[in-house]
């Protein structure tokens, strides 16, 4: 199972760290490990003074693929969650001002936590999906599909171009304005809809 990610496809968030607006997905992956799931703690690194978390719309693969036509990208994910991409922004920071890959800030151990997966039927409107992240019961975060730069099948199509697909492998959409902090003690609690699908302790 690997872990692809889907940097800045909101362009409000692209904005808000000074980047450019992609006219190509920006990729990047997360090991295995880096996979935290059922609600379990967080627990702060010991490495970074400024973690961030990015709230994002997870999909879950359940069909091999290797050059996926984007009318056909649909077959090939069929459950959605929400997850949180934690970031290390200082060390982030640090690698990209020396022009170095910063694996080490995205891709450290529990750095993907994913909420509970709920199925996507014919009756999903897969561009009008409401998602928003809680700290602490204040809202820090929300977003909606609609303001997608790479639709979820453009970007199955164009992650297939270059990773092979696998039952079960996990892609993170990308993280829409309003990132931030956490602290240990927060509460980060996810929500899809309505739907509550991920909640769990900075520790």
């Amino acid at each position: 199972m690997k872990i692809i990610c889907v940097g800045r496809n909101y362009a409000e968030h692209a904005k808000e760290l000074n980047n450019d607006v992609p006219t190509e997905p920006v990729l990047f992956m997360k090991p295995k490990n880096a996979l935290l799931q059922n609600n379990h703690p967080f627990y702060y690194p010991d490495f970074t003074d400024n973690l961030h978390y990015e709230c994002e719309l997870v999909l879950r693969v359940c069909k091999n693929g290797k050059h996926i036509q984007e009318k056909f990208a649909d077959k090939y994910y069929n459950e959605i969650s929400v997850g949180i991409d934690f970031t290390a922004r200082d060390l982030q920071d640090k690698q990209k001002s020396k022009g170095l890959p910063w694996e080490i800030a995205k891709s450290f151990d529990n750095s993907a936590v994913v909420g509970k997966f709920i199925s996507i039927t014919p009756e999903t409107d897969k561009k009008d999906i409401n998602f928003c992240l809680y700290k602490n019961k204040e809202l820090v975060q929300q977003g909606n599909t609609s303001h997608l730069i790479f639709s979820f099948d453009f970007l199955l199509a164009y992650i297939s171009k270059f990773f092979t697909l696998n039952i079960g492998d996990l892609i993170f959409t990308g993280t829409p304005v309003g990132v931030g902090p956490v602290e240990i003690g927060d509460s980060l609690e996810a929500f899809i809809e309505n739907d509550s699908l991920l909640e769990f302790m900075v520790k």
